[in-house]
């Protein structure tokens, strides 16, 4: 069997898949209690969540935006209560930057989207369909991240 690529198609269902991910994440937070969020405020939510514990220029790296952007979204975030910034012990000239407990609740909620979304994707695929699926997202995320 000889499979012709459709790279068009292909394309395409990326693209959309993408902006109606980005769609629904804003329609959700502005139905949410936490309306007052973002959605670029929300991926720096979300990259804070997954360290932890993180510093200004790791999040724009991280997002790939300037220094200087990110500290406007930090700023925002903190008035807001969804951030908390402290100096570090060991070098006072290091911020370090967490989320609070408004924070981290809207983190697991976000979460909780992203994980029933992919559980969503790979329902009823047999395994051997949702390694080859992995391996093509993990070929894009190399790809991308090469470029970056």
């Amino acid at each position: 069997m000889c499979l012709t690529v459709d790279y068009t198609k292909i394309n395409q269902y990326l693209t959309q898949i993408f902006n109606n991910v980005l769609i629904i994440e804003e329609a959700a937070l502005r139905s949410s209690r936490f309306s007052d969020v973002s959605i670029k405020e929300m991926h720096t939510l979300d990259s804070i969540g997954e360290a932890k514990v993180t510093t200004p220029s790791d999040i724009a790296k991280d997002l790939m935006l300037t220094v200087g952007t990110v500290t406007v979204s930090l700023n925002r975030l903190e008035k807001k209560g969804y951030i908390e910034r402290y100096r570090s012990e060991s070098d006072r000239r290091v911020v370090h930057v967490s989320l609070s407990h408004r924070g981290k609740l809207l983190y697991r909620l976000h979460r909780k989207f992203h994980q029933k979304m992919v559980k969503g994707f790979v329902a009823d695929l047999p395994d051997d369909s949702v390694e080859i699926l992995q391996t093509g997202l993990e070929n894009l995320h190399t790809f991308l991240e090469e470029i970056k």
